[in-house]
């Protein structure tokens, strides 16, 4: 799984970069799914956080969220990866 994080208008500190890693470890069966996870985090008068999910399937999907604080923008959108991809798994096996 190929996992790269940008960051935009700010540097991104080490224990900022290793939170989010840390949430990224907690998602349940990620290896098996997914390719490549994508986070771009951004300031402007607030943090946004967006990530871009591919699917080893084919399937992509694009999450944004915002807030005042960079781990609290970083907890909403693992919690709607974390959604995503239960979505996009169940999906997936009601085709096969």
């Amino acid at each position: 799984m190929n996992i790269d994080i940008k960051a935009v208008h700010f540097t991104l500190k080490d224990d900022a970069k290793e939170y989010l890693n840390r949430k990224i470890t907690r998602l349940p069966n990620i290896e098996n799914m997914v390719v490549d996870l994508l986070f771009t985090l951004t300031k402007d008068k607030d943090f946004s956080a967006e990530a871009t999910v591919n699917f080893r399937w084919g399937v992509s999907g694009h999450i944004k969220e915002n807030d005042f604080e960079l781990n609290a923008a970083i907890d909403k959108l693992i919690d709607k990866l974390d959604a995503k991809i239960i979505k996009e798994k169940e999906k997936f096996n009601e085709k096969r």
